[in-house]
């Protein structure tokens, strides 16, 4: 396989359902004072990189200490670039681990400094973070998509998907005192325009993580009223207003949006799981 799993179609499908029906991660509470200042708690890039190293084979390590020597600190930026960016293919590619990937994608963003890049790697970030069960790596992974959002916005202040993904850092990274830090950087847009799926299924997110599930089924009908066009953001919200209607205890709300998500399903393991739920509704 010339990707790794966690990019293919097929696994970002089952994903989505484990990570959004069978085991969504809500961030940790922590206290504000802990929130508002953790530095201290975040985990040493150079930890998880040789965290990483350990699982790879000796001939993998071989190739890794080839390219990570040739890494000269005052390298004109042009070579350092090429360097990162094969560090970054060969944690995807050989390793299939995908924290040294981002990080090094990350590294080659911030040198080359482009809006483009910069997004790039802030969403790899932010896409995986999502369905992180370590709360550190979790942060970790936060941070930096914070950090590479924030270096884009200073490109361009007016892109709107990179407001929403900062915002999206705090509710899903937890690394502010409260989801309602990064609820009201997303609000701007939305108040803004009304049809960004981006948005709407952000907030959807938010209002699901504080409980309010009202709110949740109003913004994840809009995303699927909007996503026509797009089959896996209309079966995340299929998935998600399932989810909140039986949250509330409506069970023939939720067994109709789960039968409509197997419509979208492509994947004949992934249509035997969501028909699990809907079995034990049916009871």
């Amino acid at each position: 396989m010339k990707r790794p799993q966690w990019i293919t179609l097929a696994i970002a499908i089952i994903l989505v359902v484990i990570l959004y029906k069978f085991g969504r991660i809500v961030p940790e509470k922590k206290p504000a004072a802990a929130q508002s200042d953790i530095s201290d708690s975040i985990i040493p890039t150079d930890t998880i990189l040789a965290q990483a190293k350990k699982r790879l084979s000796v001939d993998q390590v071989t190739k890794l200490n080839a390219l990570e020597n040739s890494v000269v600190r005052g390298d004109v930026k042009d070579q350092r670039l090429k360097v990162y960016h094969h560090l970054a293919h060969f944690w995807a590619d050989t390793a299939q681990i995908f924290e040294p990937y981002a990080w090094y994608e990350a590294e080659a963003a911030r040198l080359e400094n482009s809006e483009k890049s910069l997004t790039f790697a802030a969403h790899l970030f932010l896409q995986n973070l999502r369905g992180e069960n370590d709360p550190a790596l979790r942060t970790w992974k936060a941070v930096q998509a914070k950090d590479l959002f924030e270096r884009s916005l200073k490109i361009n202040p007016g892109n709107d998907s990179s407001t929403i993904g900062l915002g999206a850092c705090s509710i899903f990274g937890g690394i502010t005192a409260t989801p309602m830090e990064g609820i009201l950087k997303v609000r701007t847009v939305a108040e803004k325009d009304s049809t960004n799926i981006f948005a709407q299924e952000v907030l959807g997110h938010g209002s699901m993580i504080s409980g309010q599930y009202d709110k949740a089924i109003t913004r994840f009908e809009t995303v699927y009223r909007l996503s026509k066009k797009n089959i896996d953001t209309r079966l995340e919200a299929c998935l998600m207003l399932a989810e909140a209607y039986e949250k509330k205890a409506d069970k023939t709300a939720a067994i109709d949006w789960y039968e409509k998500s197997l419509v979208l399903i492509k994947n004949e393991e992934v249509k035997e799981e969501v028909k699990k739920p809907i079995a034990e509704l049916k009871k």
